[in-house]
């Protein structure tokens, strides 16, 4: 998958499971306060990445992700690792 693609797969999935306007998903916003993230929004975040992009979730990996762009990138690396695995 190209890094648009995984973009346009990972706002798809948070529109639709969050319910949220895909205006206010811009590359710098934060993540956890724009979709209004609580633990356990986040296990079902975690179950939506796993089964839309088909890659495991570790817990730890989120301590970084702040924003939508670093949330791109993480499932854009974990994609690629896949893929060439």
């Amino acid at each position: 998958m190209t890094k648009e693609e995984i973009i346009y797969t990972v706002k798809d999935f948070l529109v639709k499971e969050f319910e949220v306007d895909p205006e206010i998903i811009e590359p710098d916003a934060n993540l956890r306060t724009t979709l209004d993230l609580d633990s356990l929004d986040y296990v079902d975040l975690v179950v939506v990445i796993e089964s839309n992009l088909g890659f495991k979730v570790v817990g730890e990996d989120f301590i970084n992700i702040h924003t939508f762009q670093d949330f791109y990138d993480y499932c854009y690396t974990k994609v690629s690792q896949k893929e060439v695995a």
